[in-house]
């Protein structure tokens, strides 16, 4: 019984002991995801489409939810050179400000997936408010946006 109680706790105490503590890693996972997102919408608010790419994959899907005039929800596909383009021909006297309210990041070291809920002001005027879905992977140098689906309303928002 001695001999068995001794492997047990061997057993045991080396099973804890090899576990890597992967919350430091987390974290930093968490700041990087973060950091790429902020990245983005500095490239967003600036009119700045370079900045913008070094954050998204070339495959990057891009999805709003929206309400039809019956009131029925769909997906409508964004397509990512006509997104991009509509940001670099704004007009310089429109200001675009998306304001992010909150992040709720879900990560390991390869994927993560981020909530962010915003208000979108234009020319400093309330427009309207929603939430960011947004899908990242890490290619083993950087966090890229694989997806980015977003939806938009007036009702609720404040």
């Amino acid at each position: 019984m001695y001999k068995l109680t001794v492997f047990a706790f061997l057993l045991f105490t080396s099973v804890v002991y090899s576990q890597k503590d992967h919350s430091k890693d987390v974290n930093r996972y968490k700041k990087e995801v973060k950091q790429t997102i902020l990245q983005f919408f500095e490239g967003f608010h600036a009119g700045d489409t370079a900045k913008i790419k070094k954050t998204i994959d070339h495959n990057i899907v891009m999805q709003t939810i929206a309400k039809t005039k019956e009131g029925k929800i769909k997906t409508v596909k964004t397509d990512v050179e006509k997104f991009l383009a509509a940001i670099h021909d704004r007009p310089a006297e429109q200001r675009w400000d998306e304001r992010l309210l909150l992040f709720k990041i879900d990560t390991d070291s390869a994927i993560a997936n981020v909530w962010t809920p915003y208000e979108f002001y234009l020319n400093d005027t309330f427009s309207h408010c929603g939430v960011n879905v947004f899908q990242l992977f890490n290619d083993g140098t950087s966090w890229r946006i694989i997806a980015l689906a977003d939806t938009r309303t007036r009702e609720g928002c404040k």
